[in-house]
């Protein structure tokens, strides 16, 4: 009997089976490290409740948890409208949705920011830049003021110094265009964010949270760098370091290899 059952699973099942789990994968990923699993807990909870008081005597109860549903389905959605737009910006960076991903930055305008970074750090003076991947970072740029020029050091260096009306705020990298400065970013709400971290790393958290962008950042209190990606950030990093995770992220995996084949023939 069971084998006349299992005959009938087709290959279309199977699919079906695996993109629903993934689904699954994926929600979890997202909810895990936020307050979004709080009413997960709680839906899981008057659903409990709602089918406890089927089986039993609890008419009261059955009928608000059954009038209440309608409800509580909108006042999530208003309520967790950051968390949805995030999932959906999640699944939208799917491999299969990077066919029609943007250009990105060259290799020479990577290292124009490594070097304004690199003196900023040894000055002591604090920096955001942003570089777009995948996803567009429109809305941050029209926070801030337009630019639209080339990516060079002279120009990221007399952005952030002090006094300069464009200080304060992130600079936007789009393709090899620095798009705007003295943009506003998001702060991340993470509430496991370090105590130590200041208002520039919870806004390039906070970015990378919502975007598949990297987010680089300079202490202006110890003059460290640090790269975000996906919430994620790595703290006091060399500049070689930066520099290495900037060319599997932004250029890829071809060309950090043949950056290395061709140091081999050199050698």
């Amino acid at each position: 009997m069971g084998g006349v059952q299992l005959s009938r699973v087709g290959w279309w099942d199977v699919v079906d089976v695996c993109i629903v789990a993934w689904l699954f994968y994926q929600l979890l990923k997202l909810v895990r490290r936020s307050h979004a699993i709080q009413i997960f807990t709680g839906g899981g909870l008057l659903v409990t409740l709602y089918y406890a008081s089927q089986f039993m005597p609890l008419q009261t109860l059955n009928w608000l948890i059954r009038d209440l549903f309608g409800y509580l389905v909108f006042a999530a959605i208003v309520l967790f409208q950051g968390d949805i737009r995030r999932a959906l910006a999640h699944f939208g960076r799917a491999p299969f949705f990077a066919l029609w991903g943007r250009s990105r930055a060259t290799s020479e305008s990577i290292e124009e920011v490594l070097e304004a970074l690199r003196m900023l750090a040894d000055q002591g003076v604090g920096a955001i830049v942003a570089i777009e991947r995948g996803m567009g970072l429109r809305n941050y740029v029209e926070s801030g003021i337009p630019l639209d020029a080339e990516v060079s050091y002279d120009l990221l260096v007399s952005v952030f110094r002090p006094g300069s009306p464009l200080h304060d705020g992130a600079v936007v990298l789009q393709s090899n265009r620095l798009a705007a400065a003295a943009c506003f970013l998001p702060l991340s709400v993470n509430v496991r964010i370090s105590k130590n971290l200041g208002t520039r790393h919870r806004a390039a958290i906070g970015l990378t949270e919502e975007t598949d962008a990297v987010a680089l950042v300079v202490s202006e209190e110890t003059g460290q760098l640090s790269l975000v990606v996906d919430g994620q950030i790595e703290q006091d990093l060399e500049l070689e370091q930066l520099r290495g995770r900037l060319e599997t992220l932004i250029l890829g995996s071809r060309y950090t290899l043949g950056r290395e084949q061709t140091a081999g023939e050199l050698g």
